[in-house]
């Protein structure tokens, strides 16, 4: 058996998985990313492949590996293969895809995590069949992808950077070193801060129960956050003319709690019905997935 190696590095968790060359999972891993790895990454994505391949020998797999994908959050340049810079993970201009290389002796794909997030929503997921989508992951950090035509968009390295535009130009600082940024206002981590600020116990998803709850003082942050995705994601579907709208990451368990005031202010934004607002189908295993299907076009 041919198998391929999918590894999604995330702000909190690498994600990975081993699937078979018909795209079959094999097996699925989750562990700690460390903290600022940078360069490290390198090492780290080594790792969880060399994991992946025990795991499935003790599980009576046979196989060799075929191919390998990783994708990564940040500014990333597919073209080169660069992983160009992460403000949360600490890594600038980083050759990842020439590292990797040097580490396995097979094709290796590299990539951006939510752009692969898309692809894996694209061809497995929620977006099957959609000629049009903006995919918005909302975890640690902000980030999108925008699939028109039935195309991923990766017009630069900059493509889909949401989560870097100010929307408070005084707000909390964000990791980019920057003010009021959409991902230190409305990202699963920075609402959880905001809340952990009123002096009260939890994250994003105890915010989320305590909207549900009535609690005026969650209401306020949480509608805030919303206004601030609307204020971004509203001239992007506006400009694609997008449709469908997949939220995906931790926040998005949140359901109809976010889903379906996030739908009707958009809606009001843009001026028209015709958009649909939805939960990702994939979970956290869309960008590992997307990565597998990155791999298999190398090795095609």
């Amino acid at each position: 058996m041919k198998l391929v190696a999918g590894v999604d590095v995330g702000g909190t968790r690498v994600k990975s998985v081993l699937s078979d060359s018909d795209g079959s999972v094999v097996l699925s891993h989750t562990a700690s990313t460390p903290e600022r790895p940078g360069e490290a990454v390198v090492d780290v994505i080594s790792d969880t492949v060399a994991t992946l391949l025990d795991l499935a020998r003790a599980d009576g797999v046979d196989g060799a590996l075929a191919a390998v994908g990783a994708v990564v959050p940040g500014l990333v340049d597919e073209t080169t293969g660069t992983a160009s810079w992460s403000a949360n993970l600490g890594w600038r201009d980083l050759p990842l895809r020439q590292r990797l290389q040097d580490r396995f002796d097979v094709p290796v794909a590299m990539g951006h995590d939510v752009r692969a997030g898309l692809l894996a929503e694209f061809h497995l997921g929620a977006a099957q069949g959609a000629p049009d989508a903006l995919f918005v992951p909302l975890g640690t950090g902000i980030a999108s992808a925008l699939l028109a035509s039935g195309r991923v968009v990766a017009g630069s390295e900059w493509t889909g950077e949401i989560g870097h535009v100010i929307v408070e130009p005084d707000g909390p600082v964000c990791g980019c070193g920057r003010h009021g940024c959409l991902e230190a206002v409305a990202s699963a981590a920075a609402l959880g801060r905001a809340w952990r600020e009123l002096g009260r116990e939890g994250d994003a998803e105890t915010l989320s129960r305590a909207v549900d709850a009535g609690d005026p003082e969650a209401i306020r942050i949480w509608e805030g956050a919303i206004d601030a995705l609307v204020r971004v994601i509203g001239p992007v579907c506006a400009a694609a003319g997008t449709r469908l709208v997949l939220i995906g990451g931790g926040l998005a368990l949140a359901g109809a709690t976010l889903l379906d005031p996030l739908r009707d202010n958009l809606v009001h934004a843009i001026g028209h019905e015709r958009v649909t607002v939805t939960q990702a189908a994939l979970g956290d295993r869309a960008g590992a997935l997307g990565a597998t299907l990155l791999a298999m076009e190398a090795v095609s």
